[in-house]
């Protein structure tokens, strides 16, 4: 059962994964890669859900491989002391790969959660 502050965590993940469906606004791939301000806030989102990742600390790495939490939590390092380095491409693989499992995690720690309260 996760801590109240590994709680807390989990929903900063959820809500900026939630950001990003919002920033994306169901353009598709072409949309965001031709759009610089949608970009930006798609990376924001990106640092804050490593950020997040990072604080967890690597308790549920383990648990849920699919999620990659290790490599999550580098990506926060290079979206934050490489930004020159990131493409946009990069950012909309990340967004498609990562998330789904990174979300199915959070949400099935959240949910054992309440069933125990």
């Amino acid at each position: 059962m996760p801590s109240r502050r590994a709680r807390q965590r989990l929903a900063d993940i959820l809500e900026n994964m939630d950001r990003i469906g919002h920033h994306l606004g169901g353009g598709g791939r072409d949309a965001f890669l031709a759009d610089v301000t949608r970009r930006d806030a798609v990376e924001r989102c990106l640092e804050r859900i490593a950020e997040a990742a990072r604080k967890l600390g690597d308790e549920f790495d383990a648990r849920f491989p699919a999620a990659d939490l290790p490599n999550l939590r580098r990506l926060g390092s290079v979206l934050r002391h490489d930004y020159d380095l990131i493409e946009a491409l990069f950012l909309w693989n990340a967004v498609e790969r990562r998330l789904p499992p990174l979300r199915r995690m959070c949400e099935a720690l959240l949910a054992e959660d309440d069933t125990k309260a």
